[in-house]
């Protein structure tokens, strides 16, 4: 996001609505472009990741084409298509804060209404399928008001 809004209020709401990034008015057009390219190299390390239809993160190993979940032991871990589809959405867009309309919209191509909490309970049982403890999540973060982000762990 370029704007003239310099309120931290309103830095949160962007990044929180899905910005990449935010600056203001006036800006240095050398960190414009140090910016940008700073958000190709993650997506293109994203799209990496995703080409050869597998993403990896912590012990878990994602399958996009054989639509199998694997833990490193070689044990599968069951999803329903709705989990898998879920965490695929996730996956794919690491470090990103989802809302649960985005979610839904991502999902089912439809928009949830105010009150589906549809999202919240399929976010549920996957936790239970993938977190070490599903009570403190560490993969599938809750952002509270806004949905959920997926924090993958730094692969250093």
């Amino acid at each position: 996001m370029v704007t003239a809004k310099a309120d931290d209020v309103d830095r949160i709401i962007g990044l929180e609505l899905g910005a990449d990034d935010y600056i203001t008015k006036p800006f240095n057009l050398r960190e414009v472009l140090a910016r940008i390219r700073a958000v190709l190299r993650r997506y293109e390390r994203s799209a990496s990741e995703t080409a050869s239809g597998k993403i990896t993160f912590g012990d878990l190993a994602l399958d996009v084409d054989s639509r199998e979940l694997k833990r490193s032991n070689g044990e599968l871990v069951m999803l329903t298509t709705a989990e898998f589809k879920l965490l695929e959405i996730l996956a794919k867009r690491p470090s990103r804060v989802l809302s649960r309309d985005s979610l839904m919209d991502l999902l089912k191509g439809h928009e949830a209404t105010a009150f589906d909490r549809a999202i919240d309970t399929l976010v549920g049982r996957l936790r239970k399928k993938v977190e070490a403890d599903p009570e403190t999540p560490t993969l599938i973060k809750t952002v509270r008001g806004v949905g959920y982000v997926f924090t993958p762990p730094s692969k250093d």
